[in-house]
């Protein structure tokens, strides 16, 4: 098939079996790629209200049709399952070259079921399966793993994506690696493939993709090309400089980055603190290279070389901003080694570092407010801005060989209810913690991190992801009319990610060429109702899924602080409190959904196409 590998894998870890299926055209057109693909496929195959970690549950890997096949910016991979955190709907997707890879080994998706009786990984060799003992490397950490790996197969060169100790153990902050330092990261994707005793999935091949129109996809990347030199000149060159960590000061000057734990505004931090953080510091004292992802012209990422202090590292990524904010400003800390040395054991222990900054700035909060004595800390003084304390944490929970580090692992919500204590310091939507960017700046990051199908992120589509609060007040605190912009917004982004772009593409691609390359690859044609229809399809296919696990409109919950119950009384946030509720009606009053069910209506389903088992489990036909 044009723009596909054209099969899809599907594993029983049990019996280790395994079938092969054909991806066909109307499939494929309908979803393409990512967590819409997903979605369908888990919808059709995985029993309702399966327990997360039962052998019915399913995990799977899924790539999109820019892998591989030319479009600049195209390298994004996605994993989907159930979430051991919120119960619904997880995806969470990862960069480097693994993405590509699967296809190259002969799969557009693979996806697993069952579990292993003993440690296993499965390699994929020019489309040939085999099951691996992965006895040997079970409790090893991600970097050791890949080396055993590489080292049995004879090949520095396979893809890996893969799990640490922290999926071992079914963490809710665990998650899958690859590249050694990139991550699908959110929702405890891990922790549902260690449920299964799946160390790693390993791909190799050599497959070329056939595409519609190769000269088309040439001539739209001279486009990308030139329009970097361009109007983003200084955007690309910034974050090719320095990454995503290039705006942490200007973040939490604005009031966008989360400080301490979000009770907190700029006052609460020095400037030194503050600069020590930040990128370009960094880089001037530990870049050793940069590194960038498949068919990526930015360049985002980076090596770093820490040859002195207490934590010394020989090579470990760069810090992502959302690392920078959550292992800095969250806990108020100016120590970049710290950050830098929870980073890296986030990497090698396989852990959201998002879910574990936060979780920790919760429980520093917490002990601080006198909620756990030192005794119960294990010794560790958790003071504000103390950066070998947090690393100290951060390692108990790496190695959960403590019964305060055991309880973190089940991340903040699970430790207060362990503990039942500290609930009036959890800052999350539907048990997840937020990344580093704050609804009370951008509103519309409230209704996105409540009401997406895959709660807590800021990578979903809405009012919040492209302007992160950059309107003038009077705009972005008027919580009328906003449906249909914030409608609007999540269908570019469920494009973005199905077809698997990176978030940087937001800028990095010109208006318009996302859709015209994902053309040229498939020849599917999508004109600008297509195009709408294909975004509804794959934010639907993800709410119906929660759907049918029983969840409504009550069950999507945001913590208050994040919208400002009580507001702030200090820094460019004082007084500011968003009503998500009316945002949220708004949205739904667009799509012209059930406000208290949020039930699609049959003819909204009808005219988007594609949902037919969506149609019969709703409305019984």
């Amino acid at each position: 098939m044009i723009g596909y590998a054209g099969k899809m894998l599907f594993v029983d870890l049990t019996d280790k079996t395994y079938e092969v299926r054909e991806l066909t055209e109307e499939l494929a057109k309908n979803y393409i790629g990512g967590p819409a693909l997903g979605a369908k496929i888990l919808y059709d195959e995985m029993p309702a209200n399966t327990p997360v970690f039962a052998p019915e549950s399913m995990l799977g890997f899924v790539s999109g049709p820019t892998n591989g096949t030319g479009p600049l910016m195209g390298g994004r991979y996605t994993v989907v399952s159930k979430s051991p955190v919120t119960g619904g709907w997880n995806d969470a997707n990862s960069g480097g070259e693994f993405g590509p890879k699967l296809r190259r080994s002969g799969y557009d998706a693979v996806f697993f079921k069952g579990i292993s009786d003993t440690p296993v990984y499965l390699f994929i060799d020019n489309g040939e399966v085999s099951f691996r003992d992965a006895s040997a490397v079970w409790g090893k950490t991600t970097i050791e793993t890949e080396n055993a790996i590489r080292a049995e197969l004879g090949d520095p060169k396979v893809g890996i994506a893969l799990i640490g100790p922290g999926g071992e153990r079914m963490s809710n902050m665990a998650c899958i690696m690859n590249d050694t330092h990139r991550a699908a990261g959110r929702g405890g994707t891990g922790a549902v493939m260690g449920s299964k005793r799946l160390k790693a999935l390993v791909v190799r091949g050599d497959l070329k993709i056939e595409v519609a129109d190769r000269p088309a996809i040439v001539a739209l990347n001279k486009a990308v090309v030139e329009w970097e030199k361009g109007p983003v000149a200084a955007v690309v060159a910034v974050m090719g400089a320095h990454g995503t960590g290039n705006g942490y000061e200007d973040s939490i000057l604005v009031g966008d980055a989360g400080i301490k734990n979000w009770g907190g505004w700029s006052g609460d931090l020095t400037e030194e603190q503050i600069e020590m953080v930040t990128s370009q510091a960094m880089d001037k004292l530990y870049k050793k290279k940069k590194f960038a992802c498949n068919a990526c012209p930015v360049g985002c990422g980076a090596i770093y070389e820490i040859k002195d202090g207490p934590w010394q590292l020989e090579d470990t990524g760069r810090p992502e901003y959302e690392t920078e904010g959550n292992f800095g400003s969250m806990v108020l800390s100016g120590d970049a080694q710290s950050v830098n040395y929870c980073n890296f054991l986030c990497n090698e222990y396989g852990y959201d570092t998002i879910s574990l900054g936060a979780t920790v700035a919760w429980l520093m909060e917490c002990y601080n407010e006198g909620l756990f004595t030192l005794d119960e800390m294990g010794g560790i003084d958790l003071t504000w801005g103390d950066g070998h304390a947090v690393v100290a944490i951060s390692e108990a929970i790496c190695r959960a060989d403590t019964e305060m580090g055991r309880a973190l692992n089940l991340a903040s919500r699970g430790a207060a209810e362990y503990w039942d204590r500290g609930y009036e310091y959890l800052v999350t939507a539907s048990g997840i913690e937020f990344p580093q960017h704050d609804a009370r700046r951008a509103p519309g990051l409230a209704r996105t991190y409540q009401y997406d199908p895959t709660p807590g992120r800021h990578v979903k589509g809405g009012l919040g992801f492209l302007d992160h609060g950059a309107e003038p007040p009077e705009q972005k605190y008027s919580f009328k009319d906003t449906g249909e912009r914030d409608v609007a917004d999540v269908i570019g982004l469920e494009i973005i990610n199905a077809g698997g772009y990176c978030q940087l593409s937001t800028f990095g691609l010109p208006p318009g060429s996302r859709i015209q390359l994902i053309n040229a690859v498939t020849g599917f044609g999508y004109d600008e109702d297509g195009e709408r229809r294909l975004g509804l399809r794959s934010y639907t296919m993800r709410h119906a899924f929660n759907l049918r696990e029983g969840m409504r409109r009550s069950d999507f919950t945001i913590s208050d602080r994040m919208v400002g119950k009580p507001p702030l009384e200090n820094g460019p946030l004082a007084g500011v409190t968003i009503d998500n509720e009316q945002l949220g009606d708004n949205f739904f009053n667009e799509l012209g959904w059930d406000l208290e069910t949020l039930f699609p209506p049959r003819a909204f389903l009808e005219e988007v196409g594609g949902l037919e088992p969506v149609i019969a489990d709703l409305y019984g036909e």
